[in-house]
């Protein structure tokens, strides 16, 4: 038996061992997840090519002891639409630099009409970009393992333009095709995602099954300018080329 068809086997006989056991169940297709998001300064660093590690190691030192920053995040999901924002919950204690920024910063998707809605703040303004939906060229993996409680199955993909390998883990008994950030389009909720080896890290750790009433609403009278994607993409790269011309980490004033 090929490779790949062996994946796919793999992955037929899991799916068929999670219906079989009662887990693929109505109730799983509506509620709210919390992730855990560690963020590794050491590690984003170590990613870029174009500062000598001189300059690396005189940021690092510039903050200090501490290289790791936790926050939590919010994903609102039912079976077609998800909405996922920062949490107003501290992570860690004396957190104020990330639990008392107001920055607009929020991400929903309809899975029917195959559209989404974000609002970002970037560079001083605030953006809302409307635009169909493109997932990621996930490539299906055949580990798996247990996260918050459900069986997930692994996937990777690159992103290109900020230089970033991810690997998520996604639920075989959660069969909706979304997830944290940017992170959807495989065939279950994505509970992990790990980019960079460890540089940023999104993990589940509760999941709240219940009914929804207007979590999944995108925030009303918010000012921004109307964009798509592509013009978003294009103001990402005009700021990342700023930021490597002035020979600063690319990801400063924006999200990883």
């Amino acid at each position: 038996m090929s490779t790949k068809n062996t994946k796919i086997y793999l992955f037929a006989m899991v799916c068929l061992l999670v219906i079989a056991t009662g887990k693929l169940k109505a109730q799983t297709s509506e509620g709210i997840i919390r992730y855990l998001r560690t963020q590794n300064w050491a590690k984003m660093m170590s990613t870029i090519d174009y500062m000598s590690k001189n300059q690396r190691d005189r940021m690092m030192y510039m903050w200090g002891s501490r290289s790791e920053w936790k926050t939590y995040t919010l994903l609102h999901f039912n079976a077609t639409e998800s909405k996922y924002e920062d949490s107003e919950e501290e992570a860690e204690p004396g957190n104020e630099g990330w639990s008392n920024r107001k920055e607009l910063f929020f991400m929903k998707r309809d899975f029917n009409t195959r559209t989404l809605y974000d609002g970002i703040y970037l560079i001083g303004k605030n953006y809302l970009i409307h635009d169909s939906i493109v997932p990621p060229s996930w490539k299906i993996l055949n580990d798996m393992k247990e996260v918050a409680g459900h069986i997930c199955m692994n996937a990777s993909c690159v992103d290109t333009l900020r230089k970033q390998n991810i690997i998520v883990w996604f639920a075989l008994d959660m069969p909706i095709p979304s997830g944290p950030d940017r992170f959807i389009g495989l065939p279950g909720m994505i509970l992990e995602v790990d980019i960079n080896n460890g540089a940023t890290i999104m993990t589940a750790d509760k999941i709240d099954l219940k009914p929804l009433t207007t979590e999944l609403n995108a925030p009303e009278k918010i000012k921004g300018k109307k964009i798509d994607m592509a013009e978003y993409t294009r103001i990402v790269v005009k700021q990342m080329a700023e930021r490597k011309a002035e020979e600063e980490p690319w990801f400063w004033g924006m999200r990883y």
